[in-house]
């Protein structure tokens, strides 16, 4: 039976060393990485025989259009964000060359990572992202209708991350740290003040290990006769709102709670006013629509699979977030 070739971009990343994790471990496939850095992937990743490399700007893959015309399975999480012109240059144009070097009669699926911001509570495209959206939601957004529309839509699975969190915080973590688990690093510093504040705003998280998981199975066990065209899926655990958070953390810190003030819509619009805080178009619009959620949400279960962090408490532990204890 011929080896399958699998393509990861943004192999750098930290959802992307998940992803090269699971399928050297149960798979057989060659994978291609495209990686920027070299050295941001560890040794014995470089020098497996079943790892090609494939070192450039996804905006420069033109140079291994060769290697890229033996690709059976994509996966694409190579994103940028900060500056308009690199944001339409690396998640619309670099995308859509990567694409056309693409031969379709070997190409089995594409996984395309795009985000849940762009989407409203049904799991439908959401005008106001495009209206409000930083440069990387309104790429996200454009890129996802031209994809939809495109031929290569029957062969396309579209992920939308919710919160995602991967890595641990301590110098001998395997992955790297994602942004958020980065940012729990503030948790303590600022849990004093929080256990006082009530917000029931509602998300969705999912650790990278389980987008791995997920990914995976739709590679290699997703029926095709379950597989009608164009498929979406939010990546996510059951939704807990920012008070329940607070709760679990305060609980973990051994850190009581006396009273809390709710921060209801209208107390965040007047703060804002009155707070010299700068925000941006999709900052007020966040504010005012409140809670993240959305349904349906996709997470290993879905598949009859087990998650690696199913809670925040299990998001927690893994990240290996130290505790405090201020009362």
């Amino acid at each position: 039976m011929a080896i399958k070739n699998l393509l990861i971009t943004g192999s750098n990343g930290c959802v992307g060393q998940y992803l090269i994790d699971w399928f050297l471990k149960y798979t057989r496939f060659r994978l291609y990485l495209m990686v920027r850095d070299k050295n941001k992937l560890s040794l014995s990743i470089q020098k497996n025989k079943r790892i090609k490399l494939l070192i450039c700007d996804i905006r420069e893959c033109h140079r291994y259009r060769k290697e890229i015309s033996q690709i059976n399975f994509l996966i694409h999480t190579a994103t940028a964000w900060g500056d308009p012109k690199r944001a339409y240059e690396v998640n619309i144009k670099a995308f859509e060359e990567l694409l056309g070097m693409l031969n379709k009669n070997k190409l089995e699926k594409i996984i395309y990572f795009s985000t849940a911001s762009i989407l409203n509570k049904d799991t439908e495209l959401m005008r106001e992202s495009l209206t409000y959206g930083t440069e990387y939601i309104q790429t996200k957004y454009r890129c996802f209708e031209r994809l939809k529309e495109s031929s290569f839509a029957k062969k396309t699975f579209v992920v939308f991350p919710t919160l995602v969190f991967g890595g641990t915080l301590n110098k001998r973590s395997k992955y790297p740290v994602s942004y958020l688990t980065s940012g729990l690093k503030q948790i303590n510093k600022w849990l004093w003040l929080a256990r006082y504040l009530k917000l029931n705003s509602k998300f969705h998280f999912i650790h990278a290990n389980d987008i791995a998981q997920i990914c995976g199975f739709l590679i290699k066990n997703y029926k095709e006769s379950k597989y009608k065209g164009f498929k979406k899926f939010v990546l996510g655990q059951n939704f807990i709102s920012i008070d329940n958070a607070i709760t679990i953390l305060l609980k973990r810190n051994q850190m009581n709670r006396y009273f809390s003030i709710p921060l209801t819509k209208g107390i965040m619009k007047i703060l804002l006013k009155v707070l010299p805080i700068q925000t941006t178009p999709w900052d007020s619009f966040s504010i005012k629509k409140y809670d993240f959620n959305h349904d349906p949400i996709t997470n290993p279960e879905t598949f009859n699979l087990k998650s690696h962090a199913k809670s925040i408490q299990d998001i927690l532990r893994l990240a290996k977030l130290p505790s405090c204890n201020i009362n």
